[in-house]
């Protein structure tokens, strides 16, 4: 049995603004009965531009229910620039939190939410993009939603992914394409979070020094994949003499993994004035 909160099965057993309006503002369902959760949300504003009122349809487990519950509660009385800014964890958080496997409960009432506010906006019933490619056809996850709530929400792995959106949760076939996805996106908020290279002028010692640690660490692993290496030869000023061994000497592309990989590395790591000159 799941370990829900007093205030998951509070909505769960009492929930709010069940039901439909009449000529809503903003209408939009999603999820699948096939996939198990469905969820059809809506809300109607007032004079004020501020949500007036908001009710929901939903099929699924009691997180689901519960969600649903809670978003429409956090939406009435703010404007649709405030609503669109609460995220899947604050959901979760005006219900105590969900266990790690409900939480795409909460991701299904932020994306209700979305839609539905689309819709107000343009008419529209779906936000999904007819070039968005889908990953996961077993929930029908795009890409994008992988990326979005991988950033949102800090995930690392695919088992996190399953839990927020359900995508690698049925035949599997799909698993090792989440990874890559969420390993991309780590990698490049690990690689903007890192800290700028400092302006003050290098020794040559140090600058030595950092060009072998950005080809151990950036280059050579790239490079070992496919049994093949590279070795520094020498600095001259900013040029930076090197030499590819193993199965990378007499490659008829190391002149596209130098500039395309070690010129590049060596640019954002060390200085963007480095020029890079095979032995």
């Amino acid at each position: 049995m799941w370990d829900y909160t007093d205030q998951v099965m509070d909505h769960f057993r009492h929930p709010r603004n069940v039901g439909v309006i009449d000529n809503p503002d903003g209408k939009a369902t999603v999820g699948s009965l096939a996939c198990g959760d469905a969820l059809t949300f809506m809300f109607k504003l007032g004079e004020d531009g501020k949500i007036a009122e908001a009710k929901f349809q939903t099929f699924g487990c009691a997180s689901a229910v519960a969600s649903s519950s809670a978003l429409t509660e956090m939406v009435i009385g703010k404007t649709l620039e405030e609503a669109e800014k609460i995220t899947n964890r604050e959901i979760a958080a005006y219900l105590g939190g969900l266990p790690d496997q409900k939480m795409h409960c909460s991701v299904m009432g932020k994306e209700a939410l979305e839609a539905a506010i689309h819709n107000y906006r343009t008419g529209e019933e779906s936000v999904v993009q007819v070039h968005e490619e889908i990953v996961c056809t077993c929930f029908g996850v795009s890409r994008e939603e992988i990326e979005r709530i991988t950033r949102e929400n800090n995930l690392h792995s695919v088992e996190e992914v399953t839990n927020f959106c359900k995508a690698g949760g049925g035949c599997g076939m799909c698993r090792d394409r989440i990874q890559e996805i969420v390993d991309e996106i780590n990698h490049s908020a690990a690689a903007a979070a890192a800290p700028a290279p400092a302006t003050k002028k290098m020794t040559v010692l140090q600058k030595i020094k950092l060009i072998e640690q950005t080809l151990e660490e950036q280059v050579r692993p790239v490079l070992r994949k496919d049994g093949g290496d590279v070795e520094l030869i020498d600095v001259e000023g900013d040029v930076v003499r090197i030499a590819f061994r193993g199965m990378c000497a007499g490659c008829r592309s190391a002149a596209i993994t130098r500039d395309n990989l070690i010129a590049t590395a060596l640019h954002e790591f060390v200085d963007p004035a480095i020029t890079v000159v095979m032995e």
